[in-house]
């Protein structure tokens, strides 16, 4: 009876929610032209008239040991796990929003002695049983107003901006492993050089004492050499330093103890990750999780103005109760027993000192801020999108010239060795010709790993795809939400 009154009245009620409008893009339609690569495409086949398709995290990081610790860190970190834990949060208020909806009915049953003075009922004292049992519906709101529709319809909207939420964080996560890895990779790969170079100079050092101790040298070329070596080692110990912090940041990253051995080989730059398109800014708006996320917000404050502005109009609640009561308990179920009663109740604000009113004001300048927040988001993935670009493709171009730095200097410093020994110029050419030299080999080693992260953050800024991460957290527990993209038009 209660689900027919049900579906009889909702069908005519009507919802005061403003009639919801996406924004409209606070960018060009276009990135700028100084993102356009101008050498060598650093992402291969960006055509400006295509919708990106972005491959999932375990197919754009082609690496092992990189995607092994990404599949560690979304399985222990912690902001992953705060993040799912605000989905349940959400998804139990969409449960109680949804439960508004309807009536509540309980079963009841009460059994009572009592005793009523005389002149009450009777002229004597009454003392007597009362027994009673049967359905109760509490009060019910009807929801002409689309009130408590439009309470759930936010609440709805707040959970899938939690699910975007936590795909966001999901992101930024495989982002910072991914940049903390190759920052790894980078301190081992200096190091490297570094300890060759340090072999290289003690038997150098070892030479000039030798040349010394027969007079073949001076003590100045001596101590020169020995500044070479004590320079390489105090370089050994600072990015040592650097690698041990470095470490500890990516065991933070991945929830639990890393243990990243030192790599034998640099990496192979040009087979780490996979290529992308960049498309349109406009598809930034179904790619990135935080502008998904932001659209949501929105959606959930425009409908929260529905259910502001229906406070100003009568309240309609119904009460209702249907049993049997009997003043001895084998007659409680008597066909003379039954009893019903039908409580509707009308509220209509009068006097609120102004409450409703403010609580209106509230919604819309909440709903001001859920678009400036919507709009920012867009703003902010137009320019990381626009930044990654550009230093996709000039950092390939400082790539391309600090190989042909290093390649000048090693020859520089060949050449002022063999005027040494051949005695026409002092050590102090050699000194600075491979202080000169080790500089261009650690600056290609960090110019090459600036590279890898302008693609890390390409991946990321053009929203990357975290399928197989979502998939493992829902096998994990958390409830599965509908797809973020399909919007509730019509908040029901």
């Amino acid at each position: 009876m209660f689900a027919v009154a049900w579906t009889f009245v909702s069908a005519g009620c009507i919802s005061l929610a403003p009639q919801y409008t996406r924004p409209a893009m606070p960018v060009p339609a276009s990135y700028p032209a100084d993102t356009v690569p101008s050498g060598p495409k650093a992402v291969d086949g960006a055509d400006a008239a295509a919708a990106p398709t972005l491959p999932d995290w375990q197919d754009y990081f082609l690496d092992p040991r990189l995607r092994a610790l990404i599949g560690e860190a979304l399985a222990n970190n912690r902001d992953l796990r705060i993040a799912s834990a605000r989905i349940d949060e959400a998804g139990a208020i969409v449960g109680l929003r949804r439960a508004a909806q309807f009536p509540a009915i309980d079963a009841t049953a009460t059994a009572a002695r009592f005793r009523l003075p005389a002149g009450l009922l009777s002229p004597r004292p009454v003392v007597g049983d009362l027994y009673d049992a049967g359905l109760l519906q509490s009060s019910w709101e009807i929801d002409l107003w689309g009130r408590v529709r439009n309470a759930k319809a936010a609440a709805l909207e707040s959970l899938y901006a939690a699910e975007s939420t936590r795909r966001a964080v999901t992101l930024s996560l495989i982002a910072h492993v991914a940049d903390t890895y190759f920052g790894l990779c980078e301190l081992d790969e200096r190091l490297a050089f570094t300890r060759e170079t340090i072999a290289s100079r003690e038997r150098s050092r070892h030479i000039f004492a030798r040349r010394y101790e027969v007079g073949a040298t001076s003590k100045l070329d001596l101590e020169q050499s020995e500044i070479l070596l004590e320079q390489a080692r105090t370089l050994e110990a600072q990015l040592a330093q650097a690698r041990a912090a470095q470490a500890h940041a990516l065991d933070a990253l991945v929830g639990a103890p890393a243990n990243v051995q030192t790599r034998d080989q640099p990496l192979d730059d040009a087979a780490v990750m996979s290529s992308l398109e960049a498309g349109l800014p406009s598809s930034l708006l179904e790619a990135r999780p935080d502008i998904v996320a932001a659209e949501h917000r929105l959606r959930a404050a425009n409908a929260n103005i529905g259910a502001a502005r229906a406070a100003f109009f009568p309240r309609i609640a119904l009460t209702s109760s249907y049993g049997s009561s009997s003043g001895e308990l084998g007659n409680l179920f008597s066909s003379s027993a039954g009893t019903w009663a039908f409580v509707p109740n009308l509220a209509l604000p009068i006097f609120d000192a102004g409450r409703n009113r403010s609580n209106l004001a509230l919604a819309k300048a909440q709903r001001e801020e859920a678009t400036a927040q919507y709009e920012q988001a867009i703003q902010n993935a137009f320019r990381d999108v626009a930044d990654a670009l550009s230093a996709t493709d000039w950092l390939g171009t400082q790539v391309r010239t600090a190989r042909a730095t290093l390649d000048a200097q090693t020859e520089r410093a060949r050449l002022a060795r063999l005027r040494y020994d051949d005695g026409v110029t002092p050590f102090l050419e050699v000194l600075d010709a491979q202080r000169d030299w080790l500089n261009a080999e650690q600056q290609l080693v960090q110019t090459r790993r600036a590279l890898l992260s302008s693609r890390v953050a390409l991946y990321t800024a053009l929203g990357g795809a975290t399928a197989t991460a979502d998939r493992a957290k829902d096998a994990g527990g958390v409830a599965a939400v509908p797809n973020t993209l399909t919007h509730h038009e019509n908040h029901e």
